[in-house]
């Protein structure tokens, strides 16, 4: 594994654009001979988005294998990547609303989509006055692959947190303004996790909720991750403050407000999003559907 690490190491000090020429080799094998997940991605496609035809179906699932390989390697260039690559790389727009929480005494939750590259947004760490940034990752089985991405999200001053302790972490932790916390919040739960669904990208869809928890029983500040590819390597996150209808958020309220800003966000860049993830294969384990309208 040693070795491994240091060629995956190696192979991240190259330039972008030399990586990026592996990424079009990755593409070539993966859309044109593989066909990774090719059902999976083409029925997601149609569900998702049943006004367009075949051949727009057909248009974004090549455009995602697009997008797809250069987020392969673009992970792997985060092992090595600098911050001030990081930050010419990844824009991040409208950081006034960081301010505004450290103002206020509130700690703030931040919630993106699977769109890439959510990967790099670490960097965001140097550049808001909250002094703890935590990513929030799940474990995975391979136990080098976990060390490996749990440094990656270290990077930058970056503290990590597992999914599992996270939602502690925070009611043990000061309200005060100096911590934010990374969710990638469109992450589907267990079967056996399941309880709560919605309508999303037009299919019944089981919803993470925990961070629901958070925003009924205490006094946060929410923040929506618009991801936006700007042109190859170059990526824009525009943060957007969700605020409830009244005082406080009701229950599910902040999941619903959610998943209606990352469907926009999809609607207007649907090759943009992780569709070879097997979102809706839990569907039919939801307990409590919310028919309310996002």
């Amino acid at each position: 594994m040693n070795f491994l690490i240091k060629i995956l190491y190696l192979i991240s000090k190259l330039p972008l654009k030399i990586l990026y020429v592996f990424s079009d080799v990755i593409f070539f094998l993966n859309y044109y001979l593989v066909g990774y997940r090719k059902e999976v991605i083409t029925q997601n496609l149609r569900n998702s988005f049943p006004e367009k035809s075949e051949e727009e179906i057909k248009e974004i699932r090549k455009k995602f294998y697009l997008n797809f390989s250069d987020y392969l390697v673009e992970t792997i260039k985060s092992f090595s990547i600098s911050e001030t690559e990081a930050r010419v790389r990844m824009q991040h727009i409208n950081q006034d609303l960081f301010h505004d929480a450290k103002k206020e005494g509130k700690n703030i939750i931040l919630l993106a989509g699977h769109v890439f590259n959510w990967e790099w947004i670490n960097a965001l760490a140097k550049i808001v006055p909250q002094a703890h940034c935590h990513p929030v990752y799940r474990k995975v089985n391979n136990d080098f692959w976990e060390n490996q991405m749990k440094q990656v999200r270290n990077k930058f001053g970056n503290e990590a947190l597992e999914a599992n302790e996270v939602i502690l972490n925070i009611f043990r932790s000061k309200n005060n303004g100096d911590s934010a916390y990374m969710f990638v919040a469109d992450q589907t739960p267990h079967h056996a996790h399941v309880t709560y669904g919605l309508e999303f990208l037009n299919q019944r869809t089981p919803a993470f909720i925990g961070y629901d928890k958070l925003a009924t029983r205490m006094d946060l500040v929410f923040i929506y991750c618009e991801m936006k590819k700007v042109k190859r390597g170059y990526y824009q996150v525009n943060y957007h403050r969700i605020y409830p209808d009244n005082e406080k958020f009701t229950e599910n309220e902040v999941v619903r407000k959610f998943h209606k800003l990352l469907e926009n966000t999809l609607h207007k860049h649907p090759d943009n999003y992780l569709w070879s993830h097997r979102k809706w294969k839990y569907q039919n384990s939801i307990k409590n559907f919310d028919s309310e309208k996002k």
